[in-house]
């Protein structure tokens, strides 16, 4: 009698436990649920001989073409601080909230991140400093298809805020 009701108790949860094991490996998957659709539209064919006269606008630039390439947004405060709610967005967890690569994700990384404030990051030209963001060096992932292309500049500036001095006049500086 007691073997009997040891195994009245513990049968369902048991049997619960291994159902849900089982759903869990090997039930549905997001890509056979009935809400979530593959990309079905077909686009139309460019007109023959259509040439494109620019790169998508998402690319980085191409290494080469990376020092001749000048910030297009006016470096001034708002600028510098719509950066800096970017670099929240995208850097602050790897980089830490001051630019010392020191951020939560950051330390779990052997080497850690580049300290943001360094005189090395700071000789980068603006283009150069974009291509490094947008393409990964080191541990950094590649932020071309993440950081839409209107963050970009703004935060090309916030980092530059953070190696700078906090006069007004080295937000005009030329780079």
């Amino acid at each position: 009698m007691r073997k009997l009701t040891l195994f009245m108790v513990l049968a369902p949860p048991l049997l619960g436990a291994v159902l849900f094991g089982y759903i869990l490996v090997r039930g549905p998957r997001m890509t056979v649920q009935h809400h979530v659709r593959e990309f079905q539209m077909v686009l139309p064919a460019p007109a023959p001989g259509a040439v494109s006269v620019t790169p998508p606008a998402g690319r980085a630039p191409a290494q080469a073409d990376a020092a001749a390439l000048a910030n297009p947004v006016p470096a001034t405060p708002a600028a510098v601080a719509q950066g800096g709610v970017y670099y929240g967005y995208y850097c602050a967890f790897c980089h830490g909230d001051s630019g010392a690569g020191d951020g939560p994700v950051g330390n779990s990384y052997l080497p850690r991140p580049a300290d943001l404030r360094l005189a090395k990051v700071a000789a980068y030209r603006d283009g150069q400093l974009l291509r490094a963001m947008l393409t990964g060096t080191g541990h950094e992932p590649v932020l071309e298809r993440v950081v839409p292309s209107q963050h970009r500049w703004p935060l090309v500036h916030y980092l530059r805020s953070l190696g700078a001095p906090s006069s007004p006049s080295s937000l005009n500086a030329p780079r």
